[in-house]
């Protein structure tokens, strides 16, 4: 829990607006995949092909479009941001293993790692000062 705290004394002592603006839109992009995986299940049904003989398959898919759509949101407004940066990282390794264990798509795979590296920043930064957390902190 020290460990924790201190993360969150440095990254409050160095938050910028541009780190918020990044963590905003990480939070969107994720809400738009999972849109999209919801809304088109066939393409996501394509993408999980290599998974396919897991057993609870198709609960990953449920998985992945409602933890991409409610860690968005979280991510977004500064909510639990560790919490959901941390529900988000098997996604991206699955993400990740899918283009190496099925057909290579590197646009895919390259927005998987930015998305990955981009989800253990936050994990380690945290959601910052100008975050929901930090209002919620404050009101202590």
């Amino acid at each position: 829990m020290g460990t924790i705290k201190t993360l969150n004394k440095w990254a409050n002592a160095h938050t910028y607006y541009g780190l918020d603006m990044l963590r905003v839109a990480l939070g969107v992009f994720l809400i738009l995949k999972g849109v999209e995986f919801m809304s088109d299940s066939a393409a996501m049904a394509l993408v999980m092909e290599p998974f396919r003989n897991l057993p609870g398959s198709m609960m990953i898919i449920h998985y992945v479009a409602a933890a991409h759509f409610v860690g968005g949101f979280f991510i977004i407004i500064g909510l639990l941001t560790r919490w959901s940066v941390a529900l988000q990282l098997p996604i991206m390794i699955g993400a990740i293993l899918t283009n190496f264990l099925g057909v290579m798509v590197v646009s895919n795979l390259v927005q998987a790692l930015i998305v990955f590296l981009l989800c253990v920043f936050f994990m380690v930064y945290g959601s910052g000062k100008h975050s929901l957390d930090y209002y919620l902190k404050m009101q202590k």
